[in-house]
């Protein structure tokens, strides 16, 4: 009985995140034609879509630190491992940013047009792709918005609490000198896994760390700038008091043995 609902929960929650794209198409394809229409779909976005998503599936957030006060641009991180990371980080974030996301993407009906003129697409395999990256990110950035980047290199492997982090989102800070605020995610790889068989509702806690300057560092300093927020990101996961990441992991171990 428990794994039927499991099963109809998480076919609820698809319903629920794709029933208002469809509904609002129109009026958010229509958005992104005018020169300011990215700032009216991120408010549908953050305002409308995510919560919607959120509590209609159980969800709701609390934070655990107190959040700064929001630069004019920064390039945001986070651990990378629910879908519910990208309506959190709608959520967390009043001024408009913009996604770097896999290209694939596209291919979901009414959600990939979007997608695809709303967000920074990358494919992974092209150096090409992944170059012009910062050729729109440039655009996005002399516009205000900040940046969101999930810098792991995987992270569909669930028995793996933090993957290592790829250069590209501390490349992108280093460039236009924009400070890189970490957001950690405490609960989402332990209440809606990327699999279907596991996860329940519940509270969703965000932690904020301390915004990382970057403007008096060289383009040298690019490794140790990726290290030291993978450290910071990981060692909150590691001492989150209730543990539920590491839960997580001892729970898809336990499946695989």
């Amino acid at each position: 009985m428990r794994k039927v609902l499991l099963v109809l929960w998480r076919l609820w929650f698809y319903f629920i995140s794709a029933t208002p794209v469809i509904v609002l198409f129109f009026p958010l394809a229509l958005m992104l034609v005018l020169p300011s229409g990215y700032r009216y779909l991120f408010w549908v976005a953050r305002n409308i879509w995510a919560p919607i998503v959120l509590f209609g599936a159980g969800f709701w957030i609390k934070k655990t630190t107190s959040f700064h006060t929001e630069e004019k641009s920064a390039v945001l991180i986070a651990n990378h491992s629910s879908y519910l990371d990208i309506m959190l980080m709608f959520r967390m974030r009043k001024t408009p940013f913009v996604f770097v996301g896999k290209k694939e993407l596209v291919r979901i009906p009414f959600f990939g047009y979007l997608y695809k003129r709303a967000a920074i697409m990358v494919d992974r395999t092209s150096s090409k792709s992944r170059y012009s990256v910062y050729q729109r990110a440039q655009h996005f950035i002399k516009k205000g918005y900040s940046i969101c980047i999930f810098p792991e290199k995987e992270y569909l492997d669930e028995t793996i609490l933090l993957n290592p982090f790829k250069k590209g989102a501390f490349k992108l800070a280093l460039d236009h000198k924009l400070p890189i605020l970490p957001l950690v995610f405490l609960d989402c790889k332990r209440k809606f896994p990327w699999y279907t068989t596991h996860g329940y509702p519940g509270s969703l806690r965000v932690k904020e760390l301390d915004v990382i300057q970057v403007k008096d560092m060289q383009y040298k300093s690019i490794e140790s700038l990726q290290k030291k927020a993978y450290k910071l990101i990981r060692n909150s996961l590691e001492k989150d008091p209730k543990k539920r990441a590491l839960e997580a992991i001892k729970i898809w171990e336990n499946k695989t043995n």
